[in-house]
């Protein structure tokens, strides 16, 4: 079947046997996350909840969502880290289209949509990069063509003209002509899930680009088994596409800032130093356990992979500073 791109990685992600519906299987199996990478990670955002927490004045009842939860990870590693004080107030939900995996803590709401009139904070960790989206390529009369794939084989054609909401989102979000991946989908979804805080934060951790260093070729592609592979919307794989940060930032229409994952991980006290050669005398142990933390602080800030992540960070009627 021969569809547009939004359409085959909607059937290819989310259908009834899209790869991220299976059950024997779960997106770390087939590539590697932050989330994935190190305990350093969840205990990064742990900080940021104290802080959103202590904002809002320590409400009776703290919301802790994470949209796209994957087998639940995130939301696990966060509610065994929080203080005591902090959990009993804390409202753990947890926002994936899959089924609830087995053996979750009973404490985290497992839903397909993100709840309204949020208080705390919202994170999203490599779920807009998932969110489906169109493609579109300039002919050589210089016009957008809509591409077209064929979900069994990845080969890809021209189809019409690309549509007024994807010239519209074009015009102002892409410098120039050529392979342009149309983000505007990605925009309504974040200002969706931004909407839906009262009063808190929201955070977006993904890999993407801004206007200034689009892509000339795109960057959609797919990953299995750990491996980068061609994206077959057959639902074999995962199939992935950067975001475009700055469109999604704008379209939320609240303040926002937005590092790299790099600069928010050592501010928040993620270094990836290696402990002093002295400690290897004095205390053998202590220094292996340091040395693996720091290897595993290495690579959530390496800013040729992970590190290279944007966080996006949105407050909505507190004052709650990123750095």
């Amino acid at each position: 079947m021969v569809i547009g791109w939004r359409l085959a990685m909607q059937a290819a992600l989310y259908g009834s046997d899209g790869f991220f519906m299976r059950k024997h299987d779960g997106p770390a199996d087939h590539f590697r996350t932050s989330v994935h990478a190190s305990p350093l990670f969840a205990g990064a955002l742990l900080r940021l909840i104290g802080r959103v927490d202590a904002a809002l004045g320590h409400p009776d009842t703290f919301d802790l969502v994470d949209v796209g939860a994957g087998r639940g990870e995130l939301i696990t590693a966060l509610l065994a880290m929080l203080p005591e004080e902090l959990a009993g107030r804390v409202r753990a939900t947890a926002v994936e289209v899959a089924a609830r995996p087995g053996g979750l803590d009973p404490a985290v709401h497992w839903r397909r949509d993100v709840p309204e009139n949020l208080t705390g904070l919202l994170v999203a960790t490599e779920w807009l990069d998932n969110v489906p989206l169109d493609v579109v390529e300039t002919d050589g009369d210089g016009c957008l063509r809509k591409v077209l794939v064929d979900r069994a084989t990845g080969s890809e054609t021209w189809g019409a003209s690309a549509d007024p909401a994807d010239l519209f989102w074009t015009s102002r979000w892409w410098p120039g002509p050529g392979r342009i991946e149309i983000g505007w989908p990605r925009d309504a979804a974040w200002a969706d899930a931004v909407g839906s805080v009262r009063r808190g934060a929201a955070l977006c951790v993904d890999y993407g680009h801004v206007k200034a260093e689009r892509p000339a070729f795109g960057t959609l592609t797919g990953f299995r088994q750990g491996r980068q592979v061609m994206p077959v919307p057959d639902g074999t794989c995962d199939v992935t596409a950067h975001v475009a940060m700055d469109s999604v930032a704008a379209a939320a229409g609240v303040p926002h800032r937005m590092v790299r994952q790099r600069e928010a991980l050592r501010a928040l006290g993620v270094d990836g130093s290696r402990p002093p050669l002295e400690t290897a005398r004095t205390d053998p142990a202590g220094y292996l356990r340091a040395l693996s933390a720091a290897g595993a602080a290495a690579e959530l800030i390496d800013p040729a992979g992970l590190g290279g992540h944007w966080w996006l960070w949105h407050t909505v009627g507190v004052d709650v500073p990123l750095i």
